[in-house]
């Protein structure tokens, strides 16, 4: 059971911090999201979770569905780009514009194939939120969580960054690893292996691999 809830974790985690790339922006001015990061993360966790608790599609794995999920409610609140950026390192400036562009698609859509069948184990979980230690001054946070089911609880942590668009998920700590620093490793031993375009095929092709799979 433990195995299970952790493998839903990392995918709700995945799904929540790293695939936002529009404007935050209309749904502050509607009054759903606070101008606070920890005011952002309730509202988007919560959002999501009661969306896939109430589609029976999302929880069998249906990756159509997935995807209109990670459009509409997941991609508004953080920067993917950022996260893959950050994934890359130093490698990032070594890549055009089309590179970048390229990487940061296949890496999404890997994310999503790879996770997207634990969504099915958000069921009975609830998520507690941490006393937020920020100051009106930050530009760069923390916001601390636990999801708690069965079992012990699981630490699961955001960081945001403050942008002219609003506040932006760019990174995730779960059970102590920083999933960027997790993702740089893997990137940088494609890259030293064949360069910036190693690292799109090799993307490619485990995204081909993984949709034959399911075929």
């Amino acid at each position: 059971m433990r195995s299970t809830f952790k493998k839903f974790l990392i995918a709700f985690s995945i799904f929540l911090a790293y695939f936002a790339q529009v404007s935050i922006g209309h749904a502050q001015a509607s009054g759903a999201v606070g101008n606070t990061p920890d005011g952002l993360v309730k509202y988007v966790v919560e959002d999501v979770m009661n969306t896939i608790k109430s589609d029976k599609a999302i929880q069998s794995g249906d990756l159509r569905k997935i995807n209109a999920l990670v459009d509409q409610k997941i991609l508004p609140y953080s920067d993917f780009q950022k996260t893959t950026r950050l994934s890359m390192g130093r490698n990032w400036s070594k890549a055009t514009p089309q590179q970048q562009a390229l990487i940061t698609q296949e890496f999404k859509t890997l994310l999503i194939r790879i996770y997207g069948g634990a969504l099915a184990q958000v069921k009975d979980q609830k998520v507690q939120y941490k006393p937020f230690r920020g100051s009106a001054d930050d530009t760069d946070v923390v916001v601390r969580t636990l999801v708690v089911g069965k079992g012990e609880p699981i630490q699961l942590d955001y960081r945001l960054e403050k942008t002219a668009a609003g506040w932006k998920v760019y990174d995730i700590n779960i059970l102590g690893a920083w999933l960027v620093e997790s993702y740089r490793n893997q990137f940088n031993d494609q890259i030293s292996k064949g360069g910036v375009e190693g690292l799109i095929q090799f993307l490619q092709q485990r995204n081909n691999s993984l949709a034959n799979a399911k075929s």
